[in-house]
């Protein structure tokens, strides 16, 4: 996967992120621009395609608005799969076994920036 950081400019601010929570921003992957969920954790952000692997449809009930299962997983809004947020693979439902595509990121200066690294 290749991402474009050609705005040079960050995705969003880590505090604009809650602890334990979720964003959703847009960003250039593979040159398409594409909706992508970010979970905070402490100093780290993880993020990915906001796509379910089950059928192509977005994992956010409303835009920028996921579900956090009781056990920490992000649950798809429209069937019900559920993601390990350290690794994005679903740990239950329709598309167990199968993962999130995964993107780059990083925190710099208290900013969540592509990760355009090879």
């Amino acid at each position: 996967m290749s991402v474009s950081d050609t705005a040079a400019a960050p995705l969003i601010a880590l505090e604009a992120i809650a602890d334990q929570g979720f964003a959703e921003v847009e960003a250039t992957v593979d040159g398409d621009s594409e909706s992508v969920v970010l979970y905070r954790n402490g100093g780290q952000v993880r993020g990915w395609l906001n796509i379910c692997p089950h059928a192509g449809r977005r994992l956010d009930w409303a835009p920028g608005q996921f579900l956090k299962s009781r056990e920490g997983h992000l649950v798809c809004a429209a069937h019900g799969a559920s993601f390990a947020l350290d690794d994005g693979n679903c740990v239950a439902g329709p598309c167990k076994g199968d993962r999130l595509r995964a993107v780059p990121l990083q925190v710099r200066d208290g900013q969540v920036w592509l990760d355009a690294a090879p």
